[in-house]
Protein backbone atom coordinates (compact mmCIF):
# COMPACT_ATOMS: atom_id res chain seq x y z
CA UNK A 1 0.00 0.00 0.00
CA UNK A 2 2.71 2.64 0.78
CA UNK A 3 4.43 2.25 -2.69
CA UNK A 4 1.22 2.59 -4.63
CA UNK A 5 0.37 5.58 -2.40
CA UNK A 6 4.16 6.92 -3.46
CA UNK A 7 3.20 6.01 -6.67
CA UNK A 8 0.25 8.94 -6.58
CA UNK A 9 1.66 11.64 -4.64
CA UNK A 10 5.09 12.21 -6.83
CA UNK A 11 3.11 12.82 -9.73
CA UNK A 12 0.72 15.29 -8.19
CA UNK A 13 4.20 16.96 -6.41
CA UNK A 14 5.33 17.15 -9.98
CA UNK A 15 2.23 18.20 -11.64
CA UNK A 16 1.18 21.29 -9.46
CA UNK A 17 5.11 22.52 -10.65
CA UNK A 18 3.83 22.04 -13.99
CA UNK A 19 0.74 23.19 -13.68
CA UNK A 20 1.16 27.48 -14.55
CA UNK A 21 2.53 26.24 -18.38
CA UNK A 22 -0.21 23.50 -18.94
CA UNK A 23 -2.78 26.53 -19.22
CA UNK A 24 -0.55 28.79 -21.02
CA UNK A 25 -1.84 29.09 -24.80
CA UNK A 26 -5.85 30.21 -24.30
CA UNK A 27 -6.39 30.36 -27.86
CA UNK A 28 -4.77 26.87 -29.16
CA UNK A 29 -6.72 25.59 -25.77
CA UNK A 30 -9.81 27.06 -26.55
CA UNK A 31 -9.86 25.97 -30.33
CA UNK A 32 -9.45 22.25 -29.13
CA UNK A 33 -11.76 22.64 -26.61
CA UNK A 34 -14.18 23.67 -29.27
CA UNK A 35 -13.29 20.40 -32.09
CA UNK A 36 -13.72 18.42 -29.06
CA UNK A 37 -17.38 19.61 -27.71
CA UNK A 38 -17.80 19.20 -31.92
CA UNK A 39 -16.70 15.67 -31.42
CA UNK A 40 -19.16 15.31 -28.33
CA UNK A 41 -22.39 16.46 -30.02
CA UNK A 42 -21.26 13.88 -33.18
CA UNK A 43 -20.61 10.62 -30.60
CA UNK A 44 -23.84 11.44 -27.97
CA UNK A 45 -26.25 13.83 -30.06
CA UNK A 46 -26.48 16.49 -27.90
CA UNK A 47 -24.32 19.86 -26.26
CA UNK A 48 -22.43 18.45 -23.17
CA UNK A 49 -24.00 21.04 -21.40
CA UNK A 50 -27.46 19.02 -21.66
CA UNK A 51 -26.17 15.90 -19.73
CA UNK A 52 -28.35 15.37 -17.32
CA UNK A 53 -27.06 15.14 -13.68
CA UNK A 54 -23.43 15.60 -14.59
CA UNK A 55 -21.08 17.73 -15.35
CA UNK A 56 -19.12 16.73 -18.31
CA UNK A 57 -14.72 16.89 -18.71
CA UNK A 58 -14.08 15.98 -22.69
CA UNK A 59 -10.68 14.00 -23.04
CA UNK A 60 -9.39 15.33 -26.60
CA UNK A 61 -6.04 15.67 -27.74
CA UNK A 62 -3.86 15.32 -24.70
CA UNK A 63 -6.81 18.32 -22.96
CA UNK A 64 -9.18 18.15 -20.24
CA UNK A 65 -11.85 20.15 -21.86
CA UNK A 66 -12.52 22.93 -20.02
CA UNK A 67 -9.38 22.37 -17.57
CA UNK A 68 -11.01 24.26 -15.10
CA UNK A 69 -14.48 24.05 -13.06
CA UNK A 70 -16.66 25.00 -10.23
CA UNK A 71 -19.27 22.75 -8.55
CA UNK A 72 -20.97 22.15 -5.63
CA UNK A 73 -20.32 19.41 -3.03
CA UNK A 74 -21.82 16.17 -4.43
CA UNK A 75 -21.82 16.86 -8.01
CA UNK A 76 -20.60 14.35 -10.07
CA UNK A 77 -17.68 14.92 -13.04
CA UNK A 78 -18.05 13.02 -16.10
CA UNK A 79 -15.17 12.65 -17.96
CA UNK A 80 -15.82 11.24 -21.91
CA UNK A 81 -12.92 10.41 -23.99
CA UNK A 82 -13.56 12.28 -27.65
CA UNK A 83 -10.56 11.10 -29.04
CA UNK A 84 -10.18 8.82 -32.25
CA UNK A 85 -7.45 6.63 -31.28
CA UNK A 86 -6.04 7.87 -27.79
CA UNK A 87 -7.17 5.84 -23.55
CA UNK A 88 -6.70 8.50 -21.09
CA UNK A 89 -7.66 7.58 -17.18
CA UNK A 90 -8.01 9.83 -14.57
CA UNK A 91 -6.50 10.11 -11.09
CA UNK A 92 -7.57 12.41 -8.47
CA UNK A 93 -5.57 12.67 -4.76
CA UNK A 94 -6.07 9.91 -2.49
CA UNK A 95 -8.56 7.68 -5.34
CA UNK A 96 -6.92 5.16 -7.19
CA UNK A 97 -6.06 5.73 -11.02
CA UNK A 98 -9.42 5.06 -13.04
CA UNK A 99 -9.10 2.44 -15.37
CA UNK A 100 -8.27 3.75 -18.99
CA UNK A 101 -11.12 5.30 -21.04
CA UNK A 102 -10.80 4.34 -24.93
CA UNK A 103 -12.55 6.44 -27.31
CA UNK A 104 -16.26 6.67 -26.52
CA UNK A 105 -15.83 5.52 -22.93
CA UNK A 106 -16.29 7.44 -20.04
CA UNK A 107 -14.88 8.35 -16.72
CA UNK A 108 -17.03 9.17 -12.88
CA UNK A 109 -16.57 10.59 -9.81
CA UNK A 110 -18.65 12.39 -7.32
CA UNK A 111 -16.92 15.24 -5.21
CA UNK A 112 -18.18 15.24 -1.52
CA UNK A 113 -15.89 17.24 -0.02
CA UNK A 114 -15.20 21.24 -0.51
CA UNK A 115 -11.70 22.54 -1.62
CA UNK A 116 -9.53 22.62 -5.29
CA UNK A 117 -8.99 19.08 -6.43
CA UNK A 118 -6.32 18.83 -8.98
CA UNK A 119 -6.23 15.49 -11.35
CA UNK A 120 -4.05 14.52 -14.07
CA UNK A 121 -4.37 11.55 -16.71
CA UNK A 122 -1.97 9.03 -15.43
CA UNK A 123 -0.27 8.03 -19.08
CA UNK A 124 -0.25 11.57 -19.90
CA UNK A 125 0.05 14.27 -17.04
CA UNK A 126 4.01 14.41 -17.49
CA UNK A 127 4.45 14.27 -21.25
CA UNK A 128 1.58 16.43 -22.48
CA UNK A 129 0.66 18.79 -19.38
CA UNK A 130 -3.08 16.25 -19.30
CA UNK A 131 -3.96 18.39 -16.08
CA UNK A 132 -7.06 19.39 -14.70
CA UNK A 133 -8.74 20.90 -11.39
CA UNK A 134 -12.15 20.89 -10.07
CA UNK A 135 -13.23 23.84 -7.60
CA UNK A 136 -15.71 22.04 -5.29
CA UNK A 137 -17.61 24.60 -3.43
CA UNK A 138 -20.37 24.66 -0.46
CA UNK A 139 -23.82 25.24 -1.61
Amino acid sequence: MTLHLLKLTLPFTVALCAVSSAFADDDKTAAICAEAEDRYVDLIGAPSADADGVTVVKMYKYNFCPAELTVPVGTTVRWVNVDKRTSHSVIIPDEPESDRAFPEETVEFTFLTEGDQRYLCGPHWETQKMIGMVKVVGE
